[in-house]
């Protein structure tokens, strides 16, 4: 097995057996979240879609989560990452949803938060939440890092749903 697929073989498990599906919203991630699900095959019977939301145009178009709606929430904040896992579970109708949004590197964000930073959400039957924070500023093992965090947390509510 290549490294995408490994990373989501047991959350492509777990989903099939339970006939539930998965929408991702994704940032600093760049698509390798959605891409892992992918990797595995059958994927169509639980990845329903996503979409890197790297800019508050796409947010605003993609998400349809308006500005006012997040005029006063820090874009790398639970709160913020939350709102986008809602809205891309209920825009396409999934059990689960995974969002994130970190800062990769080799420098921070424009809000003074340091590169190596993501916030994650699982939205669904359970909702989880992570703060990653690999104090790093080297961008593709970032992406990596918030990949496998991204699909662990996954797994971790699948797992805990009643």
């Amino acid at each position: 097995m290549n490294m995408l697929s490994t990373l989501a073989a047991e959350v492509a498990t777990e989903l099939k057996t339970r006939a539930q599906t998965v929408a991702v919203s994704e940032s600093s991630a760049g698509g390798l979240i959605s891409a892992a699900l992918l990797a595995i095959p059958g994927a169509s019977a639980y990845y329903l879609g996503g979409g890197v939301i790297y800019t508050r145009e796409a947010r605003r178009i993609l998400l349809e989560i308006p500005d006012e709606d997040v005029r006063h929430v820090v874009p790398l904040s639970e709160d913020y990452v939350t709102r986008c896992a809602v809205a891309i579970r209920t825009k396409l109708g999934a059990t689960w949803s995974v969002a994130e949004i970190g800062t990769t590197g080799p420098t921070g964000s424009r809000y003074g938060i340091p590169a190596g930073v993501c916030w994650l959400v699982v939205d669904g039957p359970v909702r989880r939440s992570r703060l990653i924070e690999n104090a790093g500023a080297d961008r593709e093992p970032n992406m990596w890092a918030y990949t496998q965090a991204a699909l662990n947390l996954l797994h971790e509510a699948i797992l805990a749903q009643p």
